[in-house]
């Protein structure tokens, strides 16, 4: 392995387009740092915060991410289905995700807050207990995901096809309610 960095703070540092050094960084904070197009594969974040950070189009292929923290993050065209799987776990509040894909993982307990999650790729993945608080989920697509306990009450613009989810004791507002239903065409007032 590469470099070891703790507790370390890295602000406004430009990593886009480049092929990061194979590092491990626990309890580190990136603020206001550019991941565009740059490629993270293999490297180890560990209790790690993102704030104010954008990783549009960045390669993760084998890379940690162990009890890491998104705030008001940009996260286009990301592929979290090609990162090591060990320990995987993220919080996001207040960012933008579009384009993501979180196929087949498991994600117990993940909490998206205040977030855009347009377009996102949830086939396969295990949502049991996330929290989807107050996130709009246009055009997002959930087949065969496990639902069980998942709060969808303040989330928006998501349609979930019961039959095709695994769903049990999730939460729904009445509200939401037209989103499990829309394969039906039906009118609801």
């Amino acid at each position: 392995m590469g470099n070891f960095f703790e507790n370390k703070t890295f602000k406004k540092i430009d990593y886009s387009g480049k092929k990061l050094l194979l590092s491990e960084f626990e309890r580190c904070s990136f603020i206001n740092c550019n991941f565009t197009n740059s490629d993270l594969s293999g490297i180890t974040f560990s209790e790690c915060k993102f704030h104010d950070c954008n990783f549009s189009n960045t390669k993760t292929v084998d890379t940690s991410f162990q009890s890491i923290t998104f705030l008001n993050c940009k996260l286009l065209g990301i592929d979290f289905d090609t990162c090591n799987r060990f320990l995987l776990s993220f919080y996001f509040d207040e960012c933008r995700l579009n384009l993501v894909s979180f196929y087949t993982l498991k994600l117990k307990g993940i909490t998206f807050k205040h977030c855009q999650l347009l377009d996102i790729d949830f086939t396969e993945t295990d949502l049991t207990k996330a929290i989807f608080d107050n996130c709009d989920m246009y055009k997002s697509q959930f087949f065969k995901s496990i639902l069980f306990k998942t709060d969808f009450r303040t989330a928006y613009n998501y349609s979930i096809d019961p039959e095709l989810n695994k769903i049990k004791k999730a939460k729904f507002s009445t509200n939401g309610i037209r989103g499990l239903l829309n394969k039906y065409d039906i009118d609801i007032e």
